[in-house]
């Protein structure tokens, strides 16, 4: 049994982002500046945010469309995507609440909702699900962080207006301290911060592959039952996959994936996009789907 359990409601947006097998498939695309940056073929590199609208609504058409569910922002995407029938009913919406960027105070970083985005916010622009990014080290901040506050006050936000929230965890390197260092850390510090995150009220969890098979198994572990999606973190989509396999085979309950799959796939012109999307992004959301459901 989870450790927190869902109500009816979130049951039913659980299984609207999940597969008919029951495991999460969410293509995420509530990136901002890191989807400007892959569109580098515009006339002088520079991508406007009309053109970055438009990518999106062709990312939910040839990509968005075909998987259980997607993630997308609120101050690009939407509501204009859902408004303007792009999106098909039988894919979900997941609504990201954070805003771009962090703020750092004594080396540790924070996030921040984008402007006036509630749970309210999420439910009027026609979410079943909410997202929100936090950065977590968990060797330098516990459950009475101001993290694990953050988190403990969003949960009892959402659940109170019947909304399902995916508690999204980063953990990053710090300054004084060596790639090497970090690496030796990461499944330590992934799994510590699933524990806090489900002592705070978690009830989905989007985290880092922690690196190995028994990181993922000690993970699942720490999560007590609450569900935990692998994301992508903008490796290749060969590595992505494999991840995800160790990842489900050690108790994952999916995937969500955004750079792994469209990352070589946007153009500034639609026609570009269109076949990229189409011929070599949906074949990747293809296999993610199998690999997730261990077919």
């Amino acid at each position: 049994m989870s450790r927190n359990e869902l109500n009816t409601r979130e049951k039913r947006a659980m299984a609207a982002i999940s597969t008919a097998a029951g495991n999460m498939l969410i293509v995420a695309a509530d990136q901002r500046n890191g989807m400007k940056a892959v569109m580098t073929d515009g006339p002088d590199g520079a991508v406007t945010m009309e053109e970055l609208a438009e990518a999106k609504a062709d990312l939910v058409r040839y990509l968005g469309n075909e998987a259980s569910a997607i993630l997308l922002d609120p101050e690009v995407a939407l509501p204009a995507i859902p408004d303007n029938g792009v999106l098909t009913r039988d894919t979900a919406l997941v609504v990201g609440m954070d805003a771009s960027g962090f703020d750092e105070v004594d080396g540790l970083r924070f996030t921040r909702f984008s402007d006036g985005v509630t749970a309210q916010t999420v439910l009027d622009l026609g979410g079943d699900a909410a997202k929100m990014l936090w950065y977590m080290r968990a060797d330098r901040q516990d459950a009475d962080s101001r993290v694990a506050r953050e988190i403990r006050e969003l949960v009892a936000a959402c659940e109170s207006a019947g909304l399902l929230l995916i508690v999204e965890i980063l953990t990053y390197r710090l300054e004084d301290e060596s790639e090497d260092e970090f690496k030796a850390k990461l499944p330590t510090l992934v799994a510590e911060a699933a524990r806090i995150s489900v002592e705070c009220g978690a009830k989905v969890l989007k985290l880092q592959y922690p690196g190995s098979a028994e990181a993922c198994a000690a993970v699942t572990e720490a999560a007590q039952g609450v569900p935990w999606a692998v994301l992508s973190a903008g490796v290749d989509h060969t590595t992505f996959i494999e991840q995800v396999r160790t990842a489900v085979a050690n108790g994952a309950s999916g995937a969500m994936a955004g750079r792994s799959l469209w990352k070589d796939s946007l153009s500034v012109d639609h026609d570009v996009r269109k076949d990229l999307l189409t011929s070599r992004a949906l074949p990747r959301l293809r296999e993610l789907e199998k690999a997730v459901d261990r077919v």
